[in-house]
């Protein structure tokens, strides 16, 4: 029978008159489409042709028919293939099952299959998939094998979902919104799921259920923060944002409390006695947590003794405990603007970890011999006990090097002075000399910023950083040479080859972004060598960095050269770190603040005194990808704290003019970093009143379409304050006049 006769004969079943049509509920209307589909199996219906079911109907009947049309294809009743055209045609074998992502406010579908590409949706074909669901899609191919009209037909598996933002309460029942874009619709709360949180006050909720045919999301309210805009309460909103834990468990605690301090006879005969020796330890005024020292001692021949002293915590956590359990859980300390979230209980952190000054302490120790030009004669590791003599900050250490006054000062002096000839080696033999600058916020009593301090890596940071550097490359070294005999020698006599160890590696850059970087410098007359090998295309790449330092330019190009790299992360395969140019690295000195750390104690206990067999790689690279994992959700946390700060503080500055610099583009606006406070904020496309602006992503610029203006990265612009939206973090700038009108600079 053809479409045309179906049509007829459910007409002549079910036709109803427009007058009778205004009087039908949705419930009504869908019926009869039912009927028309039945009837019309495996056929595609614009729904004019349904309407034909209804008889003669006008504008309005026509919209309350498509309405109930598209409803049935968001319950997965039909199928809407395009705008306005519906089928009841079976979609087996043109499913997919993947993940429902909507990270940026656009929805989309993630295949299980990693070879296939990601795909969009739209608003009306997620069902009622939330963010991280896991989910089957229906679609359909075009006669070229395209995927269309795809969309969510079933639910698989639901995350769990928690988020943060207020209530809009009502008599009875309270709706949640958040600015967080995963969340598509605000969210139920019944009255009886508030935990007696106001309006003011800013919530954390688990989202419940989504019933087919409810049009939000149920929830309740698992935690109330505090008053929205109080520091407190808003730092708390950020690392429950991320899933990150903002108090610690009282049973915990309780452990970490019954821990024992005391140094024993029994382990210090098992150990190697620094107490009598130099140490100090170099950290920022504040700091609380002191996980590194340095000994000193001259040697005979001019020759010195240098020993990196961390602080021995797999004495303290043993694997598998209640302790053990949330330090992996956490992964890492996380720090925000005005505090620090621990990895560790506070007494272990601050008390029997942290190596105070005049306490005897539990290390973990690399110790090593160099001659005055900072040459390895030899290097150990072992288990001490130490006792720190001093406890420098950052500021007394380089008072120290800059005057050559102050204790210790010839300890101090000639550590600083191989410190600086180690560094010198580093970046000769390739490691890259990215230098960004970081911000510190100077707070008053009730945490509102009062003022903002660029951090400089100044000599005294280096002297700590290059002695680390060291300690890490030779841990990593130690290990994953399967030629020596001291590591594990049952192991090596087996296989003769390195033993399951935690490593820190950083991957070369994408050679296409290499490339890209390569040709768009050299059109500004600078070179980049792409081939050679990685020592030959690091060094090209610092004389690149230091050939553009004080150029109109360098903020263009070095922030190029910084996306153009890998990210670092933690796992079993020895690859190396590109970007310290070392063939072995791992992290050894900060097993207070990170998990891998102590992972890498427990190995080198594991194989250099207890002599045992390799760990098992999987269940290490798993603990790796779970490090790797929560270092980049607490960076993220910690910007966000930033972002917020930066807001709060220039909410005082509204319309206040500063020079800035391009640091992104897109077909949305342009971002600027201010000089004077490194406050990020986006001049909106929108504003951009002189013309229509395109993005050149060849040329990393945005272009007017008919005056060929271009806003490039690392531009300089004059920029006013404009906005300050605390709730979504975001700074709007508007161009000040001057640059309104100053032609723009030609990078030359």
């Amino acid at each position: 029978m053809s479409k045309k006769k179906q049509l007829s004969t459910i007409t002549k079943k079910g036709k109803h008159h427009s007058h009778e049509t205004s009087s039908m509920n949705k419930r009504e209307i869908q019926r009869i489409a039912h009927l028309v589909f039945d009837a019309n199996e495996g056929h595609v219906l614009s729904y004019k042709q349904v309407c034909h079911a209804f008889g003669k109907t006008t504008m309005g009947q026509k919209r309350m028919i498509y309405q109930a049309l598209s409803e049935m294809a968001q319950l997965g009743e039909l199928q809407e293939l395009e705008p306005g055209r519906f089928t009841r045609g079976s979609s087996e074998g043109n499913t997919l099952e993947g993940r429902f992502d909507c990270r940026a406010g656009r929805p989309s579908f993630i295949p299980e299959d990693a070879e296939l590409d990601p795909i969009s949706l739209s608003d009306r074909s997620c069902a009622h998939a939330l963010h991280g669901d896991r989910v089957r899609l229906a679609f359909h191919r075009t006669r070229k094998g395209e995927i269309k009209a795809a969309r969510i037909i079933e639910i698989l598996e639901r995350r769990e979902a928690i988020y943060v933002g207020t209530l809009q309460k009502s008599r009875g029942y309270s709706f949640f919104v958040t600015n967080n874009k995963e969340l598509r619709q605000d969210v139920f709360i019944p009255d009886d799921k508030c935990l007696g949180a106001t309006s003011r006050d800013k919530v954390v909720v688990r989202i419940l259920d989504w019933d087919a045919r409810a049009k939000n999301p149920r929830g309740e309210v698992i935690d109330v923060l505090g008053k929205s805009g109080e520091n407190s309460t808003e730092m708390h909103a950020i690392l429950a944002e991320f899933g990150l834990p903002y108090k610690y468990p009282e049973e915990v605690e309780r452990a970490a409390e019954e821990l024992s301090g005391e140094i024993t006879s029994e382990e210090l005969a098992q150990r190697e006695d620094f107490r009598g020796v130099l140490t100090c330890t170099i950290d920022p005024r504040d700091a609380k947590d002191f996980d590194d020292a340095l000994s000193f001692r001259p040697l005979s021949g001019n020759r010195y003794e240098v020993g990196v002293h961390i602080a021995d915590v797999s004495h303290y956590v043993q694997p598998g405990g209640i302790i053990d359990d949330e330090a992996y859980r956490r992964a890492t300390s996380v720090y925000l603007v005005d505090r620090t979230i621990p990895m560790l209980p506070e007494r272990l952190s601050n008390f029997l970890c942290s190596l105070r000054p005049d306490e005897d302490k539990y290390a973990y120790s690399c110790i090593f011999t160099l001659d005055a030009e900072a040459q390895l004669v030899s290097a150990r590791i072992a288990r001490t006990v130490i006792r720190s003599t001093r406890r420098f900050s950052y500021e007394e250490a380089q008072e120290i090097i800059d005057t050559g006054q102050g204790d210790y000062a010839e300890a101090i002096l000639t550590l600083h002075q191989l410190a600086q000839k180690l560094r010198a080696r580093r970046f000769e033999k390739g490691s890259i000399a990215f230098d960004r600058p970081e911000v510190r916020f100077e707070l008053d009593k009730d945490g509102k910023p009062i003022a903002v301090h660029i951090k400089e890596s100044k000599p005294a940071h280096q002297l700590i950083e290059e002695f680390m550097l060291l300690a890490n490359r030779t841990v990593a070294e130690r290990i994953s040479d399967a030629s020596r005999q001291d590591i594990t020698p049952a192991l090596h006599l087996k296989k003769r080859t390195p033993p399951t160890f935690v490593y820190r590696i950083h991957e070369a850059p994408d050679e296409g972004k290499l490339r890209s970087l390569s040709e768009f410098v050299a059109r500004m007359g600078y070179k980049l060598r792409t081939e050679g090998g990685a020592e030959a295309v690091t060094q090209s790449l610092n004389k690149l960095l230091n050939d553009i330092k004080g150029k109109p330019e360098e903020n263009m190009i070095s922030m190029l050269a910084i996306r153009s790299m890998a990210k670092a992360r933690y796992t079993t395969a020895h690859i190396g770190h590109y970007g310290l140019g070392f063939e072995s690295y791992t992290h050894f000195t900060s097993p207070i603040r990170r998990y891998p750390d102590l992972m890498v104690h427990r190995l080198l206990t594991r194989y250099l005194i207890e002599g045992k067999e390799s760990a098992d790689v999987s269940s290490t690279e798993e603990q790796c990808d779970h490090a790797s994992d929560m270092e980049s959700v607490a960076a993220n946390a910690e910007r966000s704290s930033i972002k917020y700060k930066q807001v709060e503080y220039m909410i005082p500055r509204l319309g206040q003019t500063f020079t800035g610099v391009i640091t992104g583009l897109a077909d949305w606006g342009i971002y600027v970093e201010l000089d004077e406070n490194k406050c990020e904020g986006l001049v909106p496309a929108r504003d951009l009143e002189d013309d229509y602006y395109e993005y050149d992503e060849t040329n990393f610029s945005l272009v007017g379409r008919h005056t060929g203006r271009r806003f490039r990265l690392g531009d300089q612009l004059e920029v006013t304050v404009a906005q300050a939206d605390l709730a979504r973090r975001q700074l709007d700038f508007a161009l000040a006049e001057s640059s309104r009108l100053r032609p723009r600079r030609r990078l030359r």
